[in-house]
């Protein structure tokens, strides 16, 4: 069987390394190929110097030749490592990369857990996408992933689809909004005992190994605290901005305050768009007009003064929002009521800062950690 050069780098083209976005071919690591009757030679240059990636790539090369262009080819594939040169540039300089399609990314955080920080995200995505904008959600709560759950999904898996000849994970979409969690990759009653490495890896195969489409919005979902997660995120990709979930009581809200000033670091330098306060108030059914500030009044409106960043919104505690998350419906969904009306006046607030941000700021870079001091303690 007769074949030519192009038909091997077709081939290569559909090889996209873990994490990368992109394929042999487009990140030019080919270096030459060498065709003698049915004898494939490929040259390929590979940054990382493991053992286990130049395997990888042998194998997926000789794969690739052989399912796509002819099973009897004999291919000889000659790994070489080229490490970047050393420049003047910090040794340890960590880049990210845009997301073709996606406008802006927003990271929903909070310093402390159980404050509700994933049904604010839920309900944000559906009053976004019910204004009109196209709006993914990246969960990146890897070991408490909830999305599936509250967009009603949980039993959904990603299929995998072929995108300019490379293969891409297909979001799931629920209530018009494209969703991606580490929970459609595992069993509901299976444990995620990852190092921080594992995790990040994971979370940069959901970001640039899925086709996300245009996107006005993506909002990530970050786990409780200010980890090893929030840094690889913000290390992987260009953050617009940060929104920060509290409840009103002081344990809360000393939390969150560490969570803002994250984001502040010099070396991260995220724009805090806002603090949106949880649970504020308990109002009965029966006394629709009464309210009890069970954790405290005005917590987080007060953070947001002292703290010079803006108060985007209140959602009061109400038995009909955990509800509506546990059974995959979030209340944003319920029209002309004051839970929707809430979170209207909270994503319009939000709009509101993120366009001041994009007018004042100019676009923001990927996190650039040059030294430890990007991942010590501050005092804020």
């Amino acid at each position: 069987m007769k074949f030519s050069k192009e038909d091997i780098y077709n081939a290569l083209d559909s090889i996209t390394a873990p994490g990368e976005g992109k394929s042999l071919v487009e990140s030019k690591s080919i270096g030459n190929i060498v065709i003698f009757g049915n004898e494939v030679v490929v040259d390929v240059v590979i940054s990382n110097p493991t053992l286990q990636a130049k395997k990888k790539v042998e194998v997926e090369i000789m794969k690739a030749i052989h399912d796509r262009v002819y099973q009897k080819i004999d291919v000889k594939v000659n790994v070489k490592v080229n490490a970047p040169a050393p420049d003047k540039k910090p040794s340890n300089l960590i880049k990210g990369k845009k997301i073709e399609g996606i406008q802006n990314i927003i990271a929903i955080a909070s310093g402390k857990g159980g404050v509700g920080k994933s049904t604010i995200t839920a309900n944000l995505a559906i009053t976004l996408s019910k204004m009109g904008f196209k709006v993914g959600v990246l969960d990146a709560d890897v070991y408490g992933p909830s999305m599936p759950i509250m967009f009603d999904v949980a039993d959904e898996k990603p299929i995998a689809i072929t995108v300019d000849g490379r293969s891409k994970m297909k979001p799931i979409e629920s209530y018009g909004v494209k969703l991606l969690s580490l929970g459609f990759f595992t069993q509901p009653d299976q444990a995620v005992i990852w190092r921080g490495p594992m995790a990040s890896k994971a979370l940069n195969q959901l970001i640039f190994d899925a086709e996300w489409g245009e996107l006005d919005f993506m909002l990530i979902d970050l786990p409780p605290g200010t980890g090893d997660i929030h840094l690889s995120i913000v290390q992987a990709v260009p953050i617009s901005g940060a929104v920060i979930v509290s409840t009103p009581q002081k344990i809360a809200l000393a939390d969150a305050k560490k969570g803002v000033a994250m984001f502040e670091q010099k070396n991260i330098s995220v724009p805090v768009l806002g603090i949106v306060e949880n649970m504020s108030y308990f109002t009965p059914a029966e006394l629709p007009d009464n309210k009890y500030y069970i954790f405290g009044k005005d917590g987080a409106r007060n953070l947001a003064e002292d703290l010079k960043t803006a108060f985007l919104g209140e959602v009061p505690l109400v038995q009909s929002i955990r509800e509506a998350g546990d059974v995959g419906h979030p209340v944003a969904l319920q029209n002309d009521t004051p839970l929707e009306e809430a979170f209207i006046n909270i994503t319009k607030n939000l709009v509101t800062q993120l366009v001041k941000r994009n007018d004042d700021l100019p676009p923001t870079e990927v996190v650039k950690i040059t030294t430890m001091a990007g991942c010590s303690a501050v005092n804020k």
